[in-house]
């Protein structure tokens, strides 16, 4: 293909094409797998990466559900479950596959998620060709999307496949509609709304899919009025506005029954209580000014940005505000349809995201950019080839800034996918391209304390808790360590922090046991029963508490009580440890038959029996 054809339409450079591109559908094969190769050659570092530290174990490692298989049973729990704060039946099967193929090899499940990303590059490409009719313009904003560095959490972070996965539905559903418009019938509109419905069902991201059609209808299929356009016959079939309005009501629909499945999965994390309407204003319009600075200088990307709160300041939000409106009107007195659409696909699809209704602890995410910016980069290259249209440029050299413009984000990317090569690589390069971020203090502090560095550890926590109210999921934690390393006092002042400041179930429990634990060494039982006897009402099979209140009972020789909790706990978690301790708790109660089965037991399951006993010794004596 001659250069001077590189942003010319389909229709009128195909014929002069020769070689491996003397025909469209060779050309669009040729540069959809040469899109894939490149994709998967900036993200080769990605195989030696392992899971992280957040999210990972709760969607991946630790997941009973995913570890299950595929099956009927699985199927209905995928269905069913709230679990981590999501109703995603389509990302909790992807996982469940990818257990079944990998287990615990994070190379396959990181590689799985290069491959849909890949097919989204490959989508996207496909789907602005059969729309607008430019082959070169949609292959270089399927490259940007593909190589951008800002996209690297998406796919680099294993419990992010909802959002790639999300987003191939929603390329499936435009792709779809786009068939639709040609010939409006009932079997295509169903098939975009089984899409849609798919997208939904992997992550809530693209509730706005409603506006995001009307947009398309607007730009490029330019379905408004009458099928002649300002570029000629139109290909869709035209409709009243009225109509196109009425055409997505059953897309609304969707998007309203799976806003109420989310917002009952995330009434937890909502963090709206945290922060005033106008603290959130602000930031939304901070975050949106920085999102498109990232999008065209992608440096100091971190996998998170801690919430400023009340920091902000009024000239900050005031210059952000100013940006936006500023752009805003430029692409409406431009009259350029790419131009409008292009930003309000940017604006429009990070509403749900942008932080109105604040869920976590982060003033943005990179994630979250992840389909608002397909609409910046070809307002970009639309703008820089109708301009060097409108003044006579040969496109040759429109060539030269699009490939520098990949080349630069391509020679990026594998240098941010190795950032995410662990746990602690991941949060100590947070640390250095942010500042005063918690959320990074934090994360770190739990890898140093599984590492068993823990004075390093005390020291990420204390600074967390210097810069932000701690989150009370994490305060548990905090006093959970301080417990474990002698810190009694500190741990119940920590812990009832907890149980009076979140309803969160799991760091409610974890507090409550905490509490036991702290009270039984100050010799304060009473108080001791109380806390276990919470967490169990949170947790009937908590074996901390089920231990704790076991070993209280005992040393108040109520041998049967003893037996109770230590029979229910050798059934939750059963042991060499735990059924010795049964086994005598059983002898002291007289049981002598049912003590020398659980004598048994222990000494079949023990891999080292001097240690139980050691063990059993100095629970039952201190």
């Amino acid at each position: 293909m001659s250069p001077a054809n590189v942003l010319a339409p389909t229709a009128k450079s195909s014929g002069t094409a020769q070689g491996i591109f003397s025909s469209a559908r060779t050309r669009t094969l040729v540069l959809s797998l040469l899109l894939a190769l490149v994709t998967l050659a900036v993200y080769r570092p990605i195989v030696h990466n392992a899971f992280i530290n957040v999210d990972d174990n709760g969607y991946i490692t630790e997941n009973n559900g995913v570890h299950a298989g595929l099956s009927l049973a699985t199927l209905k729990w995928a269905l069913t479950t709230f679990d981590c704060e999501n109703w995603h039946p389509v990302t909790w099967l992807s996982h469940v596959v990818d257990w079944q193929l990998f287990g615990k090899n994070a190379a396959g499940h990181h590689y799985m998620s290069v491959l849909i990303h890949a097919l989204n590059a490959i989508l996207l490409f496909l789907l602005l060709q059969r729309a607008t009719g430019f082959t070169w313009r949609s292959l270089i904003v399927a490259a940007l999307f593909a190589v951008h560095p800002v996209n690297v959490e998406s796919v680099a972070w294993a419990s992010e496949r909802k959002n790639v996965l999300s987003m191939t539905f929603f390329l499936l559903a435009l792709i779809a509609y786009s068939w639709y418009a040609e010939r409006p019938s009932v079997r295509r509109y169903g098939s975009v709304a089984a899409l849609f419905a798919l997208a939904l069902m992997a992550k809530p991201q693209v509730i706005t899919f409603p506006c995001v059609l009307l947009l398309w209808d607007y730009w490029p299929l330019q379905r408004f009025g009458s099928r002649r356009t300002v570029d000629g016959p139109s290909q869709f079939a035209p409709a009243t506005f009225r109509w196109l309005v009425l055409e997505k009501i059953p897309f609304l629909a969707l998007a309203a029954g799976d806003a109420l499945l989310t917002m009952r999965a995330q009434h937890t994390a909502v963090h709206d209580a945290d922060y005033s309407i106008p603290v959130r204003l602000a930031n939304a319009l901070l975050s949106y000014a920085r999102y498109v600075g990232h999008a065209f200088w992608p440096v100091h990307l971190s996998p998170a940005y801690s919430h400023p709160g009340n920091t902000i300041s009024w000239s900050q939000s005031l210059a952000a505000g100013v940006f936006l409106v500023l752009v805003t009107i430029l692409t409406v007195v431009s009259k350029k349809r790419y131009l409008v659409v292009g930003w309000l696909w940017f604006l429009g699809i990070l509403v749900p995201m942008i932080g109105v209704i604040q869920v976590g602890d982060q003033a943005m995410a990179d994630r979250y950019a992840y389909i608002p910016f397909v609409g910046l980069f070809w307002m970009a290259t639309w703008t820089m080839a109708e301009a060097a249209k409108d003044w006579r440029i040969s496109s040759r050299w429109l060539a030269v800034p699009a490939c520098l413009a990949i080349a630069g984000a391509a020679s990026i990317t594998p240098r941010q996918v190795s950032y995410w090569h662990d746990s602690e690589t991941l949060w100590r390069y947070s640390l250095s391209v942010t500042d005063h971020n918690f959320m990074a203090h934090s994360y770190l502090a739990e890898v140093l304390t599984k590492e068993d560095k823990h004075e390093e550890a005390m020291a990420q926590y204390l600074q967390a808790e210097q810069l932000h109210a701690y989150p009370m999921t994490q305060v548990v934690y905090f006093a959970d360590y301080e417990l474990r390393h002698g810190h009694v006092d500190g741990a119940i002042t920590d812990a009832q922090r907890v149980v009076h400041g979140t309803h969160d179930r799991i760091a409610r429990e974890m507090a409550f046991r905490d509490l036991g634990i702290a009270n039984t060494q100050l010799g304060k039982q009473s108080e001791a029963k109380e806390a276990y006897t919470q967490a169990l009402q949170l947790d009937p099979n908590d074996p901390y508490a089920l231990m704790g209140l076991g070993l209280l009972a005992y040393r108040e020789s109520d041998f049967p009580t003893a037996v109770d909790f230590f029979s229910r706990n050798a059934t939750a978690a059963p042991s060499d440890f735990d059924y010795l301790l049964l086994a005598t708790a059983l002898q002291k109660a007289g049981r002598q038959a049912d003590a020398s089965a659980a004598l048994a037991q222990a000494e079949r399951s023990s891999k080292n029996w001097m240690e139980a006993q050691n063990k059993v010794q100095w629970f039952l004596n201190n």
